[in-house]
């Protein structure tokens, strides 16, 4: 069987909203569709493992953003590097935030990004919490859940994940939802997006499979839950 490598970035300290759905999602639906996964983490000052097919990130406290900085600045160039050669990402929250240029403490301490997202974010006064439904070209609608007090602006080299039907998004402002560079999707919905939406799992998948072994073709799956679970998402209140 064709093995794919998952790789989850500094779970330790950034996975404290149900980040691991996302990982969980990942490795059932690459079982369904006839693959092998292999869960890999990678925390602090670990050796980073070779040939990872995708890389999944999580949200985290400003404390927990502040404990991996230096770290994610020394790997930064070998992600960088699998970044441009496609690999596909999906980065939550907090690890969102750091993918972009900084990150703007409600102190006004500056934590710096790593730039592979065109993004600057800084601290708001209030948190934007409760559901959110955004909608794009590629994935349809995509429902999820956002917890966070940073507001995020789009640079010129980046796209959104989706724009905001309901919900606040980035900031609250501008209905832009997440950003996107290549193969790598930045986003504030939690662990609960991956689950609710399985065209962006299967779409995470099917760039790792075909950049590994050259093609993908998908399996049936039963997403008879899934379904049940966005029409109920979908009559909550913000």
């Amino acid at each position: 069987m064709k093995t794919i490598r998952i790789l989850q970035l500094y779970p330790r300290d950034m996975n404290i909203y149900g980040d691991w759905g996302n990982t969980l999602v990942l490795k059932k639906r690459l079982e369904w569709h006839g693959y092998q996964p292999e869960l890999l983490e990678y925390n602090p000052g670990d050796a980073f493992p070779e040939d990872v097919d995708i890389i999944v990130g999580g949200g985290g406290q400003d404390s927990g953003q502040s404990k991996i900085q230096d770290d994610l600045v020394t790997i930064s160039p070998k992600l960088h590097a699998l970044a441009n050669d496609g690999v596909p990402m999906l980065m939550i929250c907090g690890l969102y935030q750091l993918f972009g240029s900084k990150f703007i403490t409600n102190t006004g301490d500056e934590i710096q990004g790593i730039s592979i997202l065109d993004i600057t974010t800084t601290a708001g006064s209030d948190r934007l919490i409760g559901n959110i439904v955004t909608t794009s070209n590629e994935f349809g609608e995509i429902i999820g859940y956002e917890n966070h007090s940073g507001k995020t602006t789009l640079g010129a080299n980046a796209q959104p994940f989706g724009t905001v039907r309901s919900g606040a998004g980035n900031n609250g402002d501008d209905k832009t939802e997440g950003a996107r560079y290549k193969n790598v999707i930045g986003t504030y919905m939690h662990g609960s997006l991956l689950p609710k939406n399985p065209q962006v799992a299967d779409w995470l998948i099917k760039q790792a499979v075909t950049r590994r072994y050259g093609s993908f073709t998908p399996q049936a799956t039963d997403d008879t839950f899934t379904r049940k679970a966005r029409e109920i998402a979908l009559t909550r209140p913000r």
